[in-house]
């Protein structure tokens, strides 16, 4: 019997929820890509690190919460704990390896390309390999073309905020760049979802595994680590906000005089000498005597 599916069982709460999540994880991630550029190779590992962390973190954050919206009628639906934390694994594997060619090689077109491949297949294989971590009480079917088409935005999009991240160009850049990021993702997990079909059994058993609710501790750990590491980022490096590499002002330069243009404007207009003063009102005025 043919399932009747609905992605929007909390209206539109969850679809923004999950759009909300998504731009933040890409925001953060994005922001450590750029300020991996500016530091010296020894500090970059790290903040590529917790770029791809963060990332793949908010992409599956927003599968998660777009997934408490889905229901079958009349079908429970629970989910595979291992299955899905694997699905967190592989988002944050494949993103990092995307990532880090980026890092290293610069928004370059081979780099891009190949990074953004690589990103891309990542969403998807997580997007997808949660859907495999479902236990109900139905076959799942799904259309070969749309999955396809799920796959491009998933890869256009991740090329798109790689070479965003590359560019180095401001706090701003990097905000604009996750809104887009965060909404082709939503995107691409939607489009995905549109491609299933759910063939229902009839007289089947009952299923186990952990509801949606159920895991909804465990899925808030990603929000609250990005604020967390968000706050911490921009207290310890203000560079984050910048944009920039930070430089020494040039009075604290060894060898170079402080304020030289302020002290040559003093010598130019210092006051007389009060001597000097004295000695012109005695020339001025000997009549007086």
């Amino acid at each position: 019997m043919h399932g009747t599916i609905d992605g929007f069982s909390y209206g539109i709460v969850t679809p923004l929820v999950a759009y909300l999540m998504a731009c933040l994880g890409g925001a953060l991630g994005l922001r450590c890509t750029s300020r991996s550029l500016l530091v010296s190779h020894s500090r970059r590992p790290a903040w590529l690190a917790l770029g791809s962390a963060a990332i793949g973190s908010g992409i599956w954050t927003m599968h998660f919460i777009a997934m408490m919206g889905f229901s079958v009628e009349g079908v429970p639906i629970h989910y595979d704990r291992p299955m899905t934390f694997a699905s967190l694994g592989v988002a944050v594997v494949m993103v990092g390896v995307g990532v880090f060619i980026v890092g290293y090689k610069g928004a370059t077109g081979t780099a891009l390309f190949t990074g953004g491949t690589i990103t891309g297949l990542g969403i998807a294989s997580m997007h997808y390999l949660g859907m495999a971590g479902m236990e109900l009480n139905a076959d799942l079917e799904y259309n070969t073309v749309v999955v396809a088409c799920s796959v491009v935005i998933a890869m256009v999009a991740a090329t798109a905020a790689l070479w965003a991240a590359g560019q180095v160009r401001g706090f701003l850049w990097s905000v604009g760049a996750s809104l887009v990021m965060g909404l082709a993702v939503t995107g691409m997990h939607y489009t995905g979802m549109a491609s299933l079909s759910v063939h229902v059994h009839t007289g089947g058993t009952d299923v186990v595994g952990d509801s949606a609710a159920g895991l909804v501790a465990p899925m808030l750990i990603g929000p609250l680590a990005f604020l967390l590491l968000a706050g911490a980022v921009v207290v310890v490096d203000p560079m984050m906000i910048m944009g920039g590499p930070a430089q020494a002002p040039v009075e604290h330069k060894p060898g170079v005089p402080a304020h030289p243009a302020v002290r040559h404007a003093a010598a130019h207009h210092s006051p007389p000498h009060p001597r000097r003063r004295q000695e012109r009102r005695g020339i001025r005025a000997p009549q007086n005597r």
